[in-house]
């Protein structure tokens, strides 16, 4: 006699989830150890908050009146410096008169920036884009004549450039150019040729074995003394080449890691299919190399673009130098070098941040393919 089947009635379905109690319970007390230091902090916060919104907010100063930060020195922060001093802080030594050029120069280079980074702008068309970046650019902050064309513009000599689009354009530059650079020495180092791999070699244990403070300063006063009188390159170049072969050194064992990571079967693969050495490279290895190390590779473009404030050494004054310069020779707002310090740092924080939260939705990206 077969057995007669019996419905199961439908059980209820579980609540909804609340996210703020899910993101609570998994990231603030999961833990005993968690929820001890959650209290922990949070009690620091609660005893320090009040005091810092005092400082910042609450007694600050934020017009700029010298006398009204003297007045106020000891109880709260005087912001009036940075209402003072941000023409010199974001532009540095550039012309009075024609700081709209730096102005209209940085909005145009952020716009490629934040073009480069939408996928639906990932073709060659953007290399093109690029180039016409560059040019506005130079002609721009340079003026006078770019490529023998006229730009209609006063001349401004490179070592008045500084502030926030001097540290835009040596990152982003240098970031260009060590990229392919810290590449071509990741696969040089593993070569078969002993020639190639030894001097990949050699470029990476020494400049990796000296600080950028000395590779800026032998780019800039040392290279000079090594070319025939009068053929000094301009400072900016020399600087600008210093920092890429420093930060490609670095890149190049980050992508060197991505490349040992590939499994060996991937290359035996491609080599039954009959591609050769750059096919394999281009189509095979470094498509999954790469993403391996994504988080390493956001990492150095971050270092690399904080490390641009040492381009003071060599009296290049980007955002850090031209603060100094900004107030160092004021003596009214010369006690409020701190204000002064946590604007640029919010700056640098905005870039940094937003450079690492793309590197998370890049890496998600790349995950879901």
């Amino acid at each position: 006699m077969s057995a007669i089947a019996e419905l199961i009635p439908p059980r209820t379905p579980p609540p909804p989830a609340n996210r703020i109690r899910s993101w609570c319970q998994q990231n603030l007390w999961r833990t005993p150890m968690n929820a001890v230091l959650t209290v922990v902090l949070l009690a620091l916060l609660f005893d320090g908050a009040p005091v810092l919104w005092d400082w910042a907010i609450w007694h600050a100063v934020f017009r700029p009146d010298a006398d009204a930060c003297q007045a106020l020195r000891s109880t709260g922060a005087c912001w009036g410096v940075v209402a003072e001093k941000y023409r010199v802080i974001l532009w540095g030594r550039y012309p009075f008169e024609a700081q709209w050029r730096p102005l209209l120069a940085t909005a145009v280079l952020l716009l490629a920036i934040v073009v480069s980074c939408v996928p639906a702008f990932w073709h060659r068309r953007l290399v093109w884009a690029w180039g016409v970046t560059g040019l506005l650019f130079m002609g721009l902050m340079g003026g006078g004549h770019v490529l023998g064309v006229p730009t209609g513009l006063m001349p401004v000599p490179s070592d008045q450039w500084g502030g926030l689009p001097l540290t835009l354009m040596l990152a982003t530059l240098s970031i260009g150019l060590a990229f392919p650079l810290a590449v071509l020495v990741a696969l040089g180092r593993q070569s078969h040729l002993p020639a190639v791999r030894s001097l990949c070699i050699v470029y990476i244990e020494v400049v990796r074995g000296v600080p950028l403070i000395t590779v800026l300063f032998m780019a800039s006063f040392m290279i000079p003394l090594l070319l025939p009188t009068g053929t000094s390159p301009d400072v900016l170049l020399r600087v600008l080449i210093g920092i890429t072969l420093f930060s490609a050194a670095y890149l190049a064992e980050i992508v060197r890691g991505g490349l040992q990571a590939l499994p060996k079967g991937q290359l035996e693969a491609a080599a039954s299919l009959g591609l050769g050495y750059w096919h394999t490279q281009g189509l095979v290895v470094l498509p999954q190399a790469l993403t391996h190390v994504i988080p390493g590779i956001v990492n150095n473009f971050i270092a690399v673009f904080k490390d641009t404030s040492l381009v003071t050494i060599v009296s290049l004054y980007e955002l850090s130098g031209a603060l100094g310069l900004a107030i160092q020779g004021d003596p009214n707002w010369r006690p409020f070098k701190v204000e002064g310090y946590l604007f640029i740092a919010l700056i640098y924080f905005v870039f940094c941040f937003s450079l690492s939260r793309y590197s998370l939705w890049v890496e998600r990206r790349v995950a879901h393919r």
